[in-house]
């Protein structure tokens, strides 16, 4: 393996503001801010809009598509085929 071809991967903090939420992980991500963690360490922390403590995915406020009700829509609106010729 080549040395100095990859990244710098170190122990970073996510922190999502939406939800309050943080976790460490590691990544290639730098920031210049940092955080004191649980376990005492300094990390650097990384400030996300989004992660699956506040994606509505993952807390199970999605909204489903009505794909049969569009459907029907567009029948009504523009016939149903060949025998509304």
């Amino acid at each position: 393996m080549q040395q100095d071809r990859h990244p710098d991967y170190h122990q970073v903090v996510f922190r999502d503001r939406a939800a309050g939420y943080a976790f460490l992980t590691r990544s290639t991500a730098t920031s210049d801010q940092t955080i004191e963690w649980d376990d005492g360490e300094t990390y650097p922390v990384v400030d996300v809009e989004i992660s699956s403590e506040s994606h509505p995915f993952y807390t199970g406020k999605a909204r489903t598509v009505d794909t049969e009700g569009r459907i029907a829509q567009f029948v009504r609106r523009y016939g149903g085929g060949k025998d509304d010729a």
